[in-house]
């Protein structure tokens, strides 16, 4: 059976604008046409750009057949998260606030995009300001998991993750500071790619240019894609310096080669709460996966995990608890409730205490150094639970405490700074399960290549028409 022009990855639509085998219009046509059939049923792109990416994709068609240089993802359309700016159209944030806030710029990931070729076709969905790991916006309202239309696709890029999964766009760009690249990548069955902080440099033309603390040390921008050969093609186009972005730095993509097997820790019930069977098994059969492919696997894990959620949580709530006035003008009621529950469950902190948090981060910043150097690899679950029912996260006093506990083993890896890859493994219940591959500073090669060996085994879930 021919695999339609939507199925197809970033990759393959690229070699195959370059070599003539098909165009870009026809590619950004196909795709349109797709998100025209789905996106009523998931509500992921909210906005949809027909005469750009026409404009653009005939651009592109007329440099192939002038037979000039063409950048690794030329004709191909992405589709782009609503808190990155993309000239022309607005930098909402998923708020009211923000619904014409309009960029005089690019950010730096969106120039780089375009720069290698790529056109953007779609702003995707996310919650009011990314506070919440559950899409439903104030702007935009909710966006619908495509496996189970009653579920989440996670949040806050789950506008992102419903569109890729259902085949609306092959690449995808979002963010994370509490897994928000991860998140939906989980909920929706796709993989995605949380750099090192520094790897893909950050910036915004929308003010408050200069972010809260907590954003400047943990928050990244990364690619989302179905398959993880897209993900290393976008990161090689997106990783660098900037000089809008004072902490981005020029580390080399691939580090140095590791005597031996490569080992990894395997983590099938992170500690600080329960974690559902089918969950474990999918990390198990991840585990199996890259022993078969030559890794040395044992269930071993990290020091002081709980320690770094406490400091994560603790962080977050200290800055935003400083902001919530402001927020309080916003957010919308659902977003500010599930704010206020998290604020109060974490409660507040002093000046001096704030400071002890970077002294505590610093602590298991330590301990795990010394980990990653005798266990290169970290595999573990995104969430520790299936991808819950809409309105779950602010149904009641204790929601976001349970929130909290079936994405724990997220937040450590946004605490550090540390590269993660996202793969799905398999389905239980109708719905995806997937896991998180984890390494050093800068070694997003060594999650890649570890991706891409579990991916061989396990295979792709999507795309997939939305049930």
């Amino acid at each position: 059976m021919a695999i339609e022009l939507w199925q197809q990855s970033a990759t393959s639509l690229a070699a195959m604008i370059a070599a003539r085998q098909t165009t870009s219009r026809a590619v950004i046509e196909a795709h349109l046409a797709r998100i025209a059939a789905v996106n009523p049923a998931v509500n992921a792109i909210v906005t949809v750009l027909t005469d750009s990416a026409l404009a653009a994709a005939d651009a592109a068609d007329a440099a192939v057949a002038s037979g000039g240089e063409l950048g690794p993802l030329h004709g191909v359309p992405i589709t782009v998260k609503s808190n990155i700016d993309l000239t022309g159209t607005p930098t909402t944030h998923g708020v009211p606030a923000f619904a014409q806030a309009f960029p005089d710029e690019d950010a730096p990931v969106t120039q780089r995009m375009k720069a290698a070729g790529a056109i953007p076709i779609g702003r995707t969905n996310m919650p009011d300001m990314g506070l919440r790991v559950h899409t439903d916006s104030g702007l935009y309202g909710l966006t619908r998991n495509p496996f189970d239309g009653s579920r989440t696709s996670g949040g806050s890029s789950g506008g992102e993750g419903a569109a890729l999964a259902t085949g609306m766009s092959p690449l995808g760009l979002g963010n994370d500071i509490g897994g928000s690249l991860r998140n939906p990548a989980f909920a929706c069955g796709i993989a995605s790619l949380k750099p090192s902080l520094g790897r893909i440099p950050w910036a915004s033309a929308i003010e408050p240019r200069s972010p809260v603390l907590a954003a400047q040390l943990m928050a990244v921008e990364g690619p989302m894609a179905r398959h993880v050969g897209d993900l290393r093609l976008a990161l090689s186009v997106l990783a660098g310096p900037h000089p809008r972005d004072p902490v981005s730095v020029p580390a080399p993509l691939t580090g140095p080669s590791l005597a031996g097997r490569i080992k990894v820790a395997v983590v099938t019930a992170p500690p600080g709460g329960a974690t559902h069977p089918s969950i474990s098994a999918g990390v198990r059969a991840a585990a199996d996966a890259l022993s078969d492919a030559g890794y040395d696997v044992s269930e071993i894990t990290p020091p002081m995990v709980e320690e770094a959620i406490a400091v994560w949580s603790q962080w977050l709530a200290w800055e935003f608890g400083l902001m919530s006035d402001l927020l309080g003008q916003i957010l919308s009621p659902d977003a500010m409730g599930f704010l206020k529950s998290f604020l109060s469950v974490q409660g507040s902190q002093d000046f001096p205490g704030s400071v002890q948090l970077q002294v505590r981060r610093h602590t298991v910043a330590r301990a795990w150094s010394a980990f990653l150097a005798d266990y290169p690899l970290i595999l573990g679950p995104t969430w520790c639970q299936p991808q819950f029912p809409h309105g779950f996260d602010i149904a009641g006093p204790g929601s976001s405490t349970e929130v909290g506990e079936l994405m724990r083993f997220v937040v450590p890896m946004n605490l550090l700074g540390l590269p993660v890859v996202c793969v799905p493994t398999g389905m239980a219940g109708g719905l995806p399960l997937g896991v998180q591959i984890i390494g050093d500073r800068f070694r997003e090669d060594l999650c890649l290549g570890a991706g891409e060996a579990i991916e061989a085994r396990l295979g792709h879930l999507t795309p997939i028409d939305p049930r």
